[in-house]
């Protein structure tokens, strides 16, 4: 009897450790940076501009999502289907991802990066800079006040030159609509003609509101009223934003601006006046930039990703 007791105990005691040898094999550390390349992918919408933003290739990332997904034995994206979909599993992941990233943020935030110094150079022309980077530049710099933001205002040209200087660090540009090879892109414009009046499209020639060159929008109004052949005229040209808007609401002329972006106190422009094609905004990074920078980067696509709030 004593003999057979004791054989069960053995029995019990082998299956407890057992139990707590397959608990072990089934308890996995998620990796925070496997984590953050899954939620970037998801925000993005992309594998490529999840590369550019964590400074990786492409090929890189989706080795990362797949050692994910080895350690939580779980397929997260639906590869079957267009763009980038998520399975019932990574769709449930997602939230819990977010909420390990935001923690894990905060303690560094507070105990290690909350000490991150550095300069950040960032370029970007007139009008997104002071119509949509404010609130980001300003909460950015509330959470990092160790980190010196140097703001450039300049032309999409411009920019691109400094950065291949060496002189910018990040830029958001104005872009044909091209591939990845020219920056991550972060938004499509729309872009429409608008006026203080629209009886002013019945003037010969067309007086135009512009920006010197090599302005994309002046390149838009200029091209398109060409292929229509409609006569213009250069009524005001301004590098300023500031003193076209001034010009367009004292009803000098005709002028070229993104649809979420036009005032409500300027009538848009249809026929005859010709469509025009739409311009992207790209954000551009230096080779290799990472630290202040990269973390700078992230903001901006996070906050602009889903395009600007219309005026």
């Amino acid at each position: 009897m004593t003999s057979t007791g004791a054989a069960i105990q053995f029995i019990g005691l082998i299956q407890v450790i057992t139990d707590v040898n397959d608990m072990a094999d089934r308890m996995v550390n998620l990796d925070i940076d496997l984590l953050r390349a899954f939620v970037t992918v998801v925000e993005t919408g992309s594998f490529t501009r999840t590369a550019a933003l964590l400074g990786r290739t492409q090929p890189a990332v989706s080795l990362q999502i797949r050692r994910l997904e080895d350690q939580l034995r779980s397929p997260l994206f639906d590869r079957g289907g267009k763009g980038v979909g998520l399975t019932t599993e990574g769709a449930a992941l997602l939230p819990q991802a977010r909420r390990l990233l935001r923690l894990n943020d905060e303690i560094v935030s507070t105990l290690g990066e909350g000490d991150l110094e550095g300069e950040v150079r960032f370029g970007a022309p007139e009008d997104i800079a002071t119509m949509h980077l404010p609130g980001i530049l300003g909460a950015f710099a509330r959470s990092h006040p160790r980190i010196k933001l140097s703001v450039t205002c300049d032309y999409t040209a411009n920019l691109l030159d400094q950065m291949s200087r060496g002189i910018l660090d990040l830029a958001l540009i104005k872009r044909e609509p091209v591939g990845p090879e020219l920056g991550v892109r972060v938004w499509s414009e729309h872009l429409v003609w608008v006026a203080l009046d629209a009886s002013i499209v019945e003037a010969s020639p067309l007086p135009l509101i512009i920006a010197p060159a090599p302005d994309i929008y002046r390149k838009r109004a200029l091209g398109a009223l060409a292929e229509a052949g409609i006569d213009f005229r250069a009524s005001f040209t301004s590098p300023s934003l500031a003193g076209q808007m001034a010009a367009l609401r004292a009803g000098l002329g005709v002028g070229v601006l993104p649809a979420a972006m036009a005032p409500r106190d300027l009538a848009v422009l249809g026929p005859p006046l010709p469509a025009l094609t739409d311009s992207e905004i790209a954000l551009v990074s230096a080779r290799g930039a990472g630290g202040p920078a990269g973390l700078l980067a992230q903001e901006v696509l996070r906050a602009l990703e889903r395009g600007p709030i219309p005026a």
